[in-house]
């Protein structure tokens, strides 16, 4: 019977992606609506920037994420191109290539230069190589669609929090309780993706929780400062 196993980093694409998107999404638009409420501004304006900081957002991540990962796929893709064309012209320096891998990683030399020819003469040396000279396995292939979508979607969600709490907190305590509700927010956000990912919750939670406050604060420090002085 098959014994399939399952490993945390099967999640690390979409994962990073979408904890990415997220957290971008939570603190740069609650950073932008705080800024703007602490110019003193409508409550209609607030959620205007809001909503446009939503938008805005959503499709930069969706563009940049894309961008990013397809720089990555490209280079994958002209690595395995290498790959096959030395494997056409020169199969016996892959061979030993391959089997000097094996060699350096314990096994003994003749084994290390038969599991190399079985693998070759199998159909199998592309991926071989792929594998275990590359690092491209089908778990970590870069995706660049998939990444897209994940980050432009949850950064999304993310932004909706401070966009609603605009919504129903009091409009002269709009600045404390979107700081509180982001806050709170982040510190979920980050013992989830910790915990999904492996890691420390405390420290997972504790430092996106800091830098979310971080970022609010200066922000609302400027949008403080700037309303004073147009004012």
């Amino acid at each position: 019977m098959a014994h399939r196993e399952w490993h945390r980093s099967e999640r690390i694409g979409w994962l990073r992606a979408a904890v990415l998107g997220a957290n971008d999404g939570i603190v740069s638009t609650a950073s932008l609506v705080v800024g703007v409420a602490a110019a003193n501004a409508a409550r209609h304006d607030v959620l205007l920037a809001g909503i446009a900081g939503l938008f805005a957002g959503a499709l930069s991540m969706a563009a940049g994420e894309y961008v990013s990962v397809s720089s990555q796929s490209d280079t994958e893709q002209a690595d395995l191109a290498r790959e096959r064309h030395e494997l056409a012209t020169q199969p016996e320096a892959e061979e030993a290539e391959l089997a000097g891998i094996y060699e350096g990683r314990g096994l003994d030399p003749e084994l290390a230069r038969a599991v190399a020819r079985q693998l070759m003469a199998n159909g199998g040396a592309l991926a071989a190589h792929a594998r275990d000279e590359l690092g491209i396995t089908e778990e970590l292939t870069a995706r660049p669609l998939q990444a897209a979508l994940a980050s432009a979607t949850s950064f999304a969600v993310g932004a909706g929090v401070p966009v609603l709490t605009i919504l129903i907190a009091p409009t002269s305590a709009l600045v404390p309780v979107i700081g509180l509700v982001t806050l709170a927010c982040l510190m979920s956000l980050g013992a989830l993706a910790a915990r999904a990912g492996g890691a420390s919750v405390l420290i997972g939670a504790a430092r996106v929780t800091l830098w979310g406050a971080v970022a609010m604060l200066v922000t609302a420090a400027v949008g403080r400062l700037t309303g004073t002085a147009v004012g």
